[in-house]
Protein backbone atom coordinates (compact mmCIF):
# COMPACT_ATOMS: atom_id res chain seq x y z
CA UNK A 1 0.00 0.00 0.00
CA UNK A 2 0.90 3.70 -0.35
CA UNK A 3 2.82 5.11 2.75
CA UNK A 4 2.60 8.49 1.41
CA UNK A 5 -0.37 9.85 3.73
CA UNK A 6 1.28 9.68 7.04
CA UNK A 7 0.98 12.17 9.99
CA UNK A 8 3.44 12.59 12.65
CA UNK A 9 1.92 13.42 16.50
CA UNK A 10 3.27 16.21 17.81
CA UNK A 11 5.45 15.17 20.85
CA UNK A 12 5.72 18.33 22.89
CA UNK A 13 6.00 17.97 26.82
CA UNK A 14 6.36 14.17 27.10
CA UNK A 15 9.53 12.67 28.23
CA UNK A 16 9.84 9.20 26.91
CA UNK A 17 8.76 8.57 23.35
CA UNK A 18 10.22 4.60 23.01
CA UNK A 19 7.57 2.42 22.89
CA UNK A 20 7.05 0.26 25.46
CA UNK A 21 8.11 -3.34 25.54
CA UNK A 22 5.46 -5.88 24.81
CA UNK A 23 3.40 -7.24 26.98
CA UNK A 24 2.45 -10.68 27.89
CA UNK A 25 0.59 -12.27 25.43
CA UNK A 26 -3.32 -12.99 25.27
CA UNK A 27 -3.83 -16.46 25.35
CA UNK A 28 -6.93 -15.82 23.19
CA UNK A 29 -6.75 -13.66 20.31
CA UNK A 30 -8.78 -9.94 20.31
CA UNK A 31 -9.19 -6.90 18.04
CA UNK A 32 -8.32 -3.43 18.51
CA UNK A 33 -11.55 -1.93 17.91
CA UNK A 34 -10.05 1.38 16.86
CA UNK A 35 -6.80 3.13 16.17
CA UNK A 36 -5.35 5.40 14.06
CA UNK A 37 -1.95 3.75 12.56
CA UNK A 38 -1.47 6.57 9.76
CA UNK A 39 -0.18 8.65 12.84
CA UNK A 40 3.39 8.12 13.39
CA UNK A 41 4.36 8.51 17.39
CA UNK A 42 7.62 8.73 19.21
CA UNK A 43 11.13 8.19 18.01
CA UNK A 44 11.10 4.90 16.31
CA UNK A 45 7.57 5.16 14.44
CA UNK A 46 6.64 2.26 12.59
CA UNK A 47 5.01 0.75 9.86
CA UNK A 48 1.54 -0.30 8.91
CA UNK A 49 3.17 -3.93 8.84
CA UNK A 50 5.36 -3.40 11.94
CA UNK A 51 2.05 -2.34 14.29
CA UNK A 52 0.36 -5.44 12.84
CA UNK A 53 3.36 -7.65 13.61
CA UNK A 54 3.88 -6.56 17.18
CA UNK A 55 0.12 -6.80 17.39
CA UNK A 56 0.13 -10.41 16.48
CA UNK A 57 2.63 -11.33 18.97
CA UNK A 58 0.97 -10.74 21.31
CA UNK A 59 -2.77 -11.99 20.33
CA UNK A 60 -3.65 -9.21 18.18
CA UNK A 61 -5.84 -10.86 15.27
CA UNK A 62 -6.18 -6.98 13.75
CA UNK A 63 -7.53 -3.75 13.89
CA UNK A 64 -10.16 -1.67 12.85
CA UNK A 65 -8.41 1.44 11.39
CA UNK A 66 -10.18 4.34 11.83
CA UNK A 67 -10.59 8.27 9.91
CA UNK A 68 -11.60 11.55 9.97
CA UNK A 69 -11.13 12.89 7.07
CA UNK A 70 -10.89 12.54 3.51
CA UNK A 71 -7.01 11.75 3.52
CA UNK A 72 -7.17 9.22 6.36
CA UNK A 73 -10.34 7.51 4.87
CA UNK A 74 -8.55 6.33 1.92
CA UNK A 75 -5.48 5.75 3.67
CA UNK A 76 -7.75 3.36 5.87
CA UNK A 77 -9.22 1.71 3.01
CA UNK A 78 -5.56 0.86 1.15
CA UNK A 79 -4.31 -0.62 4.37
CA UNK A 80 -7.33 -2.53 4.70
CA UNK A 81 -7.28 -4.02 0.80
CA UNK A 82 -3.53 -4.24 1.82
CA UNK A 83 -3.75 -6.26 4.69
CA UNK A 84 -6.12 -8.63 5.94
CA UNK A 85 -5.35 -8.36 9.39
CA UNK A 86 -7.06 -4.88 8.80
CA UNK A 87 -10.58 -3.15 8.35
CA UNK A 88 -11.75 0.42 7.43
CA UNK A 89 -13.84 2.69 9.27
CA UNK A 90 -14.56 6.18 7.20
CA UNK A 91 -15.76 9.43 8.05
CA UNK A 92 -15.41 12.73 8.76
CA UNK A 93 -14.49 14.00 12.13
CA UNK A 94 -16.84 15.85 13.56
CA UNK A 95 -14.23 18.54 14.59
CA UNK A 96 -13.54 18.81 10.32
CA UNK A 97 -16.96 18.64 9.88
CA UNK A 98 -17.24 22.61 10.38
CA UNK A 99 -13.97 23.61 8.70
CA UNK A 100 -15.31 22.14 5.31
CA UNK A 101 -18.40 23.21 5.43
CA UNK A 102 -16.65 26.40 5.86
CA UNK A 103 -14.72 25.82 2.13
CA UNK A 104 -18.05 24.72 0.77
CA UNK A 105 -16.43 20.73 0.80
CA UNK A 106 -19.03 19.41 3.37
CA UNK A 107 -21.15 17.55 0.74
CA UNK A 108 -18.78 16.48 -1.60
CA UNK A 109 -16.60 14.78 1.87
CA UNK A 110 -19.79 13.34 2.81
CA UNK A 111 -20.00 11.76 -0.77
CA UNK A 112 -16.07 10.78 -1.11
CA UNK A 113 -17.48 9.12 2.36
CA UNK A 114 -19.99 7.45 0.51
CA UNK A 115 -17.91 6.14 -2.24
CA UNK A 116 -15.14 4.54 -0.13
CA UNK A 117 -18.01 2.97 2.48
CA UNK A 118 -18.63 0.72 -0.54
CA UNK A 119 -15.24 -0.99 -0.40
CA UNK A 120 -15.97 -4.74 1.02
CA UNK A 121 -13.58 -4.12 3.39
CA UNK A 122 -14.78 -0.71 4.77
CA UNK A 123 -17.01 -2.29 7.57
CA UNK A 124 -17.84 0.99 9.31
CA UNK A 125 -18.90 4.71 9.79
CA UNK A 126 -16.49 5.83 12.07
CA UNK A 127 -15.76 7.99 13.49
CA UNK A 128 -18.08 10.46 13.37
CA UNK A 129 -20.66 11.90 15.88
CA UNK A 130 -20.29 15.07 17.86
CA UNK A 131 -17.42 16.90 20.00
CA UNK A 132 -18.70 19.99 22.34
CA UNK A 133 -15.19 20.29 23.63
CA UNK A 134 -13.31 21.44 20.54
CA UNK A 135 -15.78 22.90 18.62
CA UNK A 136 -17.39 25.96 19.86
CA UNK A 137 -21.28 26.83 19.71
CA UNK A 138 -21.29 28.46 15.77
CA UNK A 139 -19.60 25.07 14.64
CA UNK A 140 -21.76 22.75 15.86
CA UNK A 141 -24.59 23.06 13.17
CA UNK A 142 -22.21 21.46 10.78
CA UNK A 143 -21.57 18.76 13.63
CA UNK A 144 -25.23 18.23 13.69
CA UNK A 145 -25.45 17.78 9.75
CA UNK A 146 -22.41 15.73 9.31
CA UNK A 147 -23.85 13.12 11.76
CA UNK A 148 -27.01 12.09 10.70
CA UNK A 149 -25.26 12.29 6.87
CA UNK A 150 -23.14 9.01 8.05
CA UNK A 151 -25.69 7.68 10.12
CA UNK A 152 -27.52 7.67 6.90
CA UNK A 153 -24.33 5.99 5.29
CA UNK A 154 -24.02 3.41 7.97
CA UNK A 155 -27.82 2.38 7.55
CA UNK A 156 -27.54 2.90 3.57
CA UNK A 157 -24.30 0.26 3.63
CA UNK A 158 -25.31 -1.64 5.99
CA UNK A 159 -22.55 -1.26 8.04
CA UNK A 160 -21.60 -0.47 11.48
CA UNK A 161 -20.83 3.36 13.12
CA UNK A 162 -18.38 4.43 15.41
CA UNK A 163 -19.52 7.40 17.33
CA UNK A 164 -17.04 10.20 18.58
CA UNK A 165 -18.72 11.45 21.72
CA UNK A 166 -17.27 13.98 23.55
CA UNK A 167 -19.06 16.49 26.01
CA UNK A 168 -22.12 16.00 24.07
CA UNK A 169 -23.86 12.64 25.38
CA UNK A 170 -27.30 14.34 25.82
CA UNK A 171 -27.15 15.10 22.21
CA UNK A 172 -25.75 12.16 20.60
CA UNK A 173 -28.32 10.03 22.02
CA UNK A 174 -31.08 12.17 21.29
CA UNK A 175 -30.02 12.35 17.41
CA UNK A 176 -29.91 8.50 17.76
CA UNK A 177 -33.26 7.91 18.90
CA UNK A 178 -34.61 10.52 16.95
CA UNK A 179 -33.15 10.09 13.35
CA UNK A 180 -32.34 5.49 14.48
CA UNK A 181 -29.18 4.13 14.82
CA UNK A 182 -27.95 1.91 12.54
CA UNK A 183 -28.24 -1.47 13.82
CA UNK A 184 -24.42 -1.99 14.98
CA UNK A 185 -23.42 1.12 16.53
CA UNK A 186 -20.35 1.43 18.66
CA UNK A 187 -19.44 4.47 20.93
CA UNK A 188 -15.92 4.23 20.45
CA UNK A 189 -13.69 5.35 23.35
CA UNK A 190 -16.83 5.40 25.68
CA UNK A 191 -16.12 8.30 27.64
CA UNK A 192 -19.91 8.87 29.99
CA UNK A 193 -20.62 7.22 33.20
CA UNK A 194 -22.56 4.55 34.44
CA UNK A 195 -25.97 5.94 33.95
CA UNK A 196 -25.44 6.45 30.32
CA UNK A 197 -23.99 3.23 29.89
CA UNK A 198 -26.95 1.67 31.31
CA UNK A 199 -29.06 3.99 28.50
CA UNK A 200 -26.62 2.68 26.12
CA UNK A 201 -26.45 -0.84 26.87
CA UNK A 202 -30.41 -0.92 27.00
CA UNK A 203 -30.83 0.61 23.55
CA UNK A 204 -28.64 -2.38 21.87
CA UNK A 205 -25.38 -0.03 21.48
CA UNK A 206 -21.53 -1.25 22.06
CA UNK A 207 -19.61 0.01 24.15
CA UNK A 208 -15.91 0.72 23.15
CA UNK A 209 -13.19 0.97 26.25
CA UNK A 210 -9.90 2.24 25.62
CA UNK A 211 -6.28 2.97 27.98
CA UNK A 212 -8.01 5.36 29.61
CA UNK A 213 -10.25 3.20 31.59
CA UNK A 214 -7.14 2.27 33.38
CA UNK A 215 -6.71 5.91 34.55
CA UNK A 216 -6.59 7.01 38.28
CA UNK A 217 -9.78 9.79 37.91
CA UNK A 218 -11.54 7.26 35.74
CA UNK A 219 -14.00 5.92 37.79
CA UNK A 220 -17.19 6.89 35.65
CA UNK A 221 -15.68 4.75 32.76
CA UNK A 222 -15.02 1.65 35.39
CA UNK A 223 -18.51 2.00 36.64
CA UNK A 224 -19.91 2.09 33.18
CA UNK A 225 -17.98 -1.13 32.70
CA UNK A 226 -19.01 -2.98 35.08
CA UNK A 227 -23.12 -2.21 34.04
CA UNK A 228 -22.14 -2.94 30.50
CA UNK A 229 -23.93 -6.27 28.74
CA UNK A 230 -20.79 -8.82 28.38
CA UNK A 231 -22.35 -8.94 24.97
CA UNK A 232 -22.19 -5.29 24.25
CA UNK A 233 -18.31 -4.38 24.53
CA UNK A 234 -15.27 -4.00 23.17
CA UNK A 235 -11.60 -3.02 23.43
CA UNK A 236 -9.45 0.00 21.41
CA UNK A 237 -6.47 1.37 21.88
CA UNK A 238 -7.25 4.24 19.61
CA UNK A 239 -3.64 4.71 19.39
CA UNK A 240 -1.43 6.44 19.29
CA UNK A 241 -2.96 8.42 22.06
CA UNK A 242 -4.43 6.89 25.60
CA UNK A 243 -2.06 4.50 26.31
CA UNK A 244 -3.07 2.56 29.37
CA UNK A 245 -1.25 2.66 33.02
CA UNK A 246 1.49 3.04 34.02
CA UNK A 247 2.61 3.33 30.30
CA UNK A 248 0.51 7.15 30.13
CA UNK A 249 2.16 9.58 28.46
CA UNK A 250 4.43 7.15 26.25
CA UNK A 251 3.42 6.30 22.19
CA UNK A 252 0.16 3.83 22.29
CA UNK A 253 0.01 0.64 20.05
CA UNK A 254 -2.42 -2.44 18.89
CA UNK A 255 -0.01 -4.13 20.69
CA UNK A 256 -0.50 -2.76 24.06
CA UNK A 257 -4.00 -3.96 24.01
CA UNK A 258 -3.59 -6.78 26.32
CA UNK A 259 -2.87 -4.33 29.00
CA UNK A 260 -6.78 -2.95 29.11
CA UNK A 261 -7.74 -6.39 28.37
CA UNK A 262 -6.31 -7.67 31.79
CA UNK A 263 -7.02 -4.82 33.49
CA UNK A 264 -10.72 -4.60 32.65
CA UNK A 265 -11.04 -8.70 33.26
CA UNK A 266 -9.69 -7.96 36.54
CA UNK A 267 -12.44 -4.68 37.04
CA UNK A 268 -15.20 -7.37 35.89
CA UNK A 269 -14.36 -10.11 37.94
CA UNK A 270 -13.62 -12.40 34.61
CA UNK A 271 -10.91 -14.79 33.99
CA UNK A 272 -9.10 -13.33 31.13
CA UNK A 273 -9.13 -15.85 28.20
CA UNK A 274 -13.32 -15.71 29.25
CA UNK A 275 -13.58 -12.13 28.77
CA UNK A 276 -11.06 -12.20 25.49
CA UNK A 277 -12.91 -15.00 24.43
CA UNK A 278 -16.41 -12.06 24.74
CA UNK A 279 -14.55 -9.55 23.36
CA UNK A 280 -13.31 -11.55 19.95
CA UNK A 281 -16.78 -12.43 19.63
CA UNK A 282 -18.15 -8.95 19.76
CA UNK A 283 -16.01 -7.70 17.67
CA UNK A 284 -17.11 -10.41 14.98
CA UNK A 285 -20.42 -9.56 15.60
CA UNK A 286 -20.01 -6.02 14.76
CA UNK A 287 -17.57 -6.01 12.11
CA UNK A 288 -17.43 -8.76 10.15
CA UNK A 289 -14.83 -11.96 9.49
CA UNK A 290 -11.05 -9.85 9.06
CA UNK A 291 -10.29 -12.52 6.11
CA UNK A 292 -13.49 -12.03 3.85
Amino acid sequence: MSEKYVQARSTDGRKDLRYPAAPEPLAVPVYDNHAHLEITDGVEPLTLKEQLDRAAEVGIAGVVQASGDIESSRWAVDAAASDSRVLAAVAIHPNDAPAYASEGRLDEAIAVIDELAAHPRTRAIGETGLDYFRTDEPGRPEQHESFEAHIALAKKHGIAMQIHDRDAHDDVLETLRRVGAPERTVFHCFSGDEQMARIAGDAGYYLSFAGNVTFKNAQNLRDALAVTPRDRILVETDAPFLTPAPLRGRPNAPYLVPITVRFMAAELGMDVDELSTQLAVNTLAVYGEFSD
